[in-house]
């Protein structure tokens, strides 16, 4: 059977997914409205189905009927916590709730290939299992589900996941094998002082001008403490203290970032961080609470499944829009899966001049790239299912 022509017959049904499941974008693992959603369309294609997995996750079995591996393909459920503008007539219907990173179009994909590969299930051998996570955004939700036993009941073999993504042209497809995103972490710190009268600064421990050189000092850890060659980021994101002119915050609380390729690196980030803080506060007079959260690996690629999956891509979409992008910073929960099992995260280009970025209200895509993720999937099931 023609690949291209079982997908092209599906567009509308994709597209049609994605708009329903645009309008109703739900958090974290609180996603009841999607993941039922999810589940009626996996069960209206026959495939075995679990859900309440983790909270919220769902996973769609197809079996092939023949013994051989399993495939995994999966897509990420959740939403952000953003008010829409950008006018779309299946605009979120949910307050201060936004598909603002393209998930909706993960899952539109993930169920569209369901729709193909369950067609052409006699052409495959072993298993494909659709899985549909919560909480990839945050608090991460690719561990609990491994957890939960999604890599198990059959064994995944092989793991696969897609990212649409507006930093490469519309229609292109990046492959890469090795690292492909970052580590990511997260951490929390409360700086604890004596707060007091702004005229007697004498009889305070000032917390805001602690966590200012807290913070000086994390910064200092790229610069200094780091091998230039090897790419490594502290950003701080958020840092409150006070509320009065004339007031001497006793508190200050600081959130941050880490990110970076190296597994070295990324396992030494909890001594870093900690050692700055004790030793700053301690310099200040200030105590301290620091919760440092080891949040996501670096998501390396299988360079033997990354090379399937080039090779789908040029077949789908032709060698000349297939590129191989540079590492990014960003993470993905994707990793977890990929220390489990081999397998291959890719980019399917989506920018436009005049796009808006992820994470962003007046993010959006041309839905014209949505049938070639479909194609991908089922390509590289055809492949590693033959």
């Amino acid at each position: 059977m023609n690949l291209k022509q079982l997908v092209k017959e599906e567009r509308d049904r994709v597209i049609e997914m994605r708009r329903d499941l645009h309008r109703i974008p739900e958090i974290g693992f609180e996603l009841e409205k999607t993941s039922a959603y999810v589940a009626h369309c996996l069960r209206g294609e026959g495939l075995s189905v679990q859900t309440g997995i983790a909270q919220t996750g769902v996973v769609g079995l197809l079996e092939t009927g023949t013994p051989g591996p399993c495939l995994m393909i999966r897509a990420d459920m959740d939403g952000l916590p953003i008010s829409e503008e950008t006018g779309l007539p299946f605009a979120s219907t949910h307050e201060n709730a936004m598909h603002a990173c393209g998930h909706d179009g993960h899952m539109a994909m993930a169920l569209g290939a369901a729709r193909v590969l369950n067609r052409l299930r006699h052409a495959l051998k072993g298993s494909v299992k659709f899985l549909f996570q919560p909480a990839e955004e945050g608090p991460g939700g690719a561990r609990p589900m491994i957890d939960a036993g999604v890599m198990e009941g059959p064994s995944v073999d092989y793991a696969v996941g897609c990212h649409l993504w507006p930093e490469l042209p519309q229609g292109t497809i990046g492959v890469r094998p090795g690292i492909m995103m970052a580590a990511m972490d997260r951490f929390d710190i409360v700086v604890k002082g004596k707060g007091g009268h702004g005229a007697m600064p004498h009889q305070c421990v000032d917390a805001l001008d602690t966590g200012v050189q807290v913070i000086n000092a994390l910064h200092r850890i790229v610069s200094r403490q780091m091998d230039p060659l090897m790419p490594t980021v502290v950003t701080i994101g958020s840092f409150h203290a006070g509320s009065a002119f004339n007031v001497i915050p006793a508190e200050a609380e600081i959130l941050g970032t880490t990110r970076t390729f190296d597994r070295e690196i990324w396992k030494s980030w909890p001594v870093r961080i900690e050692t700055i803080v004790s030793g700053v506060c301690r310099s200040m007079g200030a105590d301290y609470e620091l919760n440092y959260g080891p949040g996501i690996p670096p998501l390396i690629n299988d360079a033997s499944v990354a090379r399937v999956v080039r090779e789908c891509a040029e077949e789908a979409t032709g060698p000349d829009r297939v590129v191989e992008p540079e590492p990014t910073m960003g993470g993905e929960d994707m990793a977890f899966y990929l220390e489990t099992s081999k397998g291959c995260f890719f980019f399917l280009g989506t920018k436009y001049e005049g796009c808006a970025s992820l994470h962003s209200p007046r993010f959006d895509f041309n839905e014209d790239v949505l049938p070639l993720g479909v194609e991908m999937f089922c390509r590289i099931a055809r492949e590693l299912l033959r």
